[in-house]
């Protein structure tokens, strides 16, 4: 062996000896420099005897290379193979039963809305045949069910004692309207959608023009055209800008209208709620009129203008129904653009006097563009006498006093009262408190640390016109004047910020909370307040476990065009308990005579209302809900839907 080899060689020198000492090739793998080496050691023979060996050395680190590439390839195919059987299984899984599933539920779907081609739907699979036939049979009682209904409704369309639901109303509007579309027009859109972290929710506003509205959407179907104002809105909508609502249960369609910062500054906050708002409610607020935030108004009614002449220009005789103060130049612009259309206008707010509405330097402008619609809608005959008043002052026009119809350059606008109800047709008989109601009632003081006899409601934006300081003052005066209810009694103020970029709601805000301390203060014991004040937005379920836990609600409006809490305090009292105050100044003073109607501006009116209530008698509450159920269940939403429709239909 070389002498020359290095030293790593001669330790192996017993790999050579055992090839020698055996006369046989002898080899084995050793680390030579960390490196995998092969020594092969072959015996070398003289004439008659082993007289030497010869050591060959090769590199064997490519033995390892080769054996990790074969690892690797073979893990890269196995995880294929796991990749391509998991893909084949899920198609599986989808095709067998996530499909058929999904069709089920879309076949359901279709069936409770009355979709006559839900059996498309049904799976077509063994799995679930079973199932399917049941399904089949569901939709056809279903279909027969409806049919029945539909007729029912059909025969009891001109009775006049018969009462109005949702489904009497889509019968009625589909008799009426055959295959005429309706396309409803709002500032505040019904559904708003906003960011939750990585989540979209959405929230329906606190509005009573979306309260009387939503319901007649989601009964007669169409097109709502609103401002699109939630923080996730555009992430909802499809390239048309619309969305089908309710989320989970579609009814309608809500189309959104995009308004720059600029545009809603004037628009809204700016001429609708600083200059119109004001001068129609005489709450003595000075309205500010502004020539810039009115050419911001005049501007964004001409991009709903432009957006729903485009929603109807392929209809024939459309309708167009549009909602509040906020769109006074909307008829106008559309009557002229589409002289078919049918328009109605239905003004929320109260109209004030002549002499009141003419310091508005608009007025003739606001006026015109109002005429332009064919039918115009008040919540009470008072405010129509006022608006035909304040065309017969400012403008040129023919005025028909028998009819109450105004007459401007050939087109005949009819001017009606239609106060407006709420969503309340069934549910109409007393039903006793449940102890799960009890209970509940329990939790829910606890929550909000009340633990007193008596409990008082109200409900209301944070806005002036509500009378939330007035009625404030009235519970001090009630406090002062009767010290043995201290303790007894506790008034909750559920007051949600309404326009709040304003500075005359920013101010009257701060001092309703001043005024809540101050009261507080003053009467405040120890784990007792008189009042408090939650300025929070509750849902319509939320608020009706307040109005079932209240012995009184107060609503002290200081004007108003109807004011639906009334209404829907009296709706959620299945028990026909709890007595309602009720301002003189709103539309709904009109209907619910037997609430307990007061001043808002008499502190001492509004106090010895409170001390009536809390001391009425069970018999008397229930006598006086009573007739207050049946006037809400008579005039509700869905007749204040079909006399509107139907008197629109009748204009053209």
């Amino acid at each position: 062996m070389s002498s020359s080899l290095p030293k790593e060689i001669h330790e192996a020198q017993q790999i050579a000896t055992d090839a020698m000492d055996g006369d046989k090739a002898n080899g084995d793998f050793v680390d030579f420099n960390d490196k995998k080496t092969y020594l092969l050691a072959i015996p070398l023979h003289g004439e008659k005897s082993v007289v030497g060996s010869l050591m060959i050395v090769q590199n064997a680190g490519y033995i390892d290379s080769r054996l990790t590439e074969i690892w690797q390839n073979n893990l890269i195919r196995l995880f294929i193979q796991i990749f391509l059987i998991a893909i084949a299984v899920m198609l599986v899984i989808r095709w067998l039963i996530f499909k058929p599933i999904r069709n089920l539920a879309e076949s359901l779907k279709s069936a409770r809305t009355g979709n006559s081609a839900s059996n498309k739907f049904l799976a077509n699979s063994l799995l679930f045949q079973p199932l399917t036939k049941e399904i089949s049979n569901i939709q056809r009682s279903l279909r027969e069910a409806r049919i029945a209904v539909s007729e029912e409704a059909r025969v009891s369309l001109e009775k006049l004692d018969s009462p109005w639901t949702a489904e009497r109303l889509k019968q009625f509007t589909k008799d009426i309207l055959k295959d005429r579309t309706i396309v409803v027009v709002s500032n505040r859109e019904p559904y708003i959608h906003t960011k939750n972290g990585n989540k979209i929710g959405y929230y329906f506003p606190a509005s009573g023009m979306v309260t009387a509205i939503e319901p007649v959407m989601q009964a007669t179907g169409g097109t709502w055209v609103a401002h699109g104002s939630g923080d996730a809105d555009r992430l909802v909508v499809d390239k048309n800008d619309t969305i089908q609502v309710p989320p989970n249960d579609s009814k309608y369609t809500l189309k959104r209208v995009w308004l720059t910062e600029e545009e809603e500054q004037g628009y809204y906050y700016g001429f609708s709620n600083e200059a119109l708002y004001p001068l129609c409610l005489m709450a003595h607020t000075r309205p500010i009129f502004s020539q810039e935030d009115y050419e911001q108004y005049k501007k964004v009614n001409r991009k709903f203008a432009q957006t729903i002449l485009a929603e109807i220009k392929y209809l024939k005789k459309p309708i167009v129904f549009v909602q509040d103060f906020h769109f006074a130049l909307l008829p106008r612009m559309i009557k002229n653009a589409r002289p078919d259309a049918t328009i109605g206008l239905f003004w929320h707010i109260p109209w004030v006097s002549a002499e009141s509405f003419s310091i508005c330097p608009q007025k003739k402008e606001i006026l015109d563009g109002m005429l332009g619609a064919d039918l115009i809608g008040f919540h009470t005959q008072l405010h129509c006498n006022n608006f035909i008043e304040t065309v017969g002052r400012e403008l040129e026009s023919l005025i028909d006093f028998e009819q109450f119809t105004v007459t401007r350059n050939e087109h005949v606008s009819l001017i009606k009262p239609f106060p407006v109800g709420i969503a309340f047709s069934n549910n109409t008989e007393q039903v006793s408190v449940t102890e799960e109601e009890i209970l509940g009632r329990k939790k829910l003081l606890k929550t909000l640390g009340i633990d007193t006899k008596y409990i008082g409601i109200g409900v209301d934006r944070l806005d002036y016109t509500k009378g939330i300081l007035e009625r404030i003052k009235g519970i001090e005066l009630f406090l002062a004047k009767y010290p043995a209810f201290r303790g007894e009694v506790t008034f909750i103020q559920i007051a949600p910020p309404s326009k709040s970029k304003i500075k005359k709601y920013q101010e009257f805000a701060q001092a309703v909370e001043q005024e809540v301390d101050r009261v507080n203060s003053q009467f405040g014991i120890k784990n007792w307040k008189p009042i408090v004040l939650i300025e929070k937005l509750h849902t319509h379920d939320e608020l009706n476990q307040y109005y079932r836990i209240a012995d009184l609600c107060l609503v002290t409006s200081l004007h108003d065009g109807m004011n639906l809490v009334a209404k829907e305090f009296v709706a959620a009292r299945n028990d026909e308990k709890g007595v309602l105050i009720l301002s003189q100044f709103t539309g709904a003073a009109k209907e619910l005579k037997d609430a307990l109607i007061v001043n808002p501006y008499s502190g001492e009116q509004t106090a010895e209302a409170i001390y009536t209530a809390l001391n009425m008698s069970s018999s008397e509450q229930t006598k006086r809900m009573k007739k207050l159920r049946s006037s809400i269940r008579n005039n509700n939403i869905y007749r204040w839907s079909a006399e509107f429709l139907k008197t629109m239909v009748s204009r053209g």
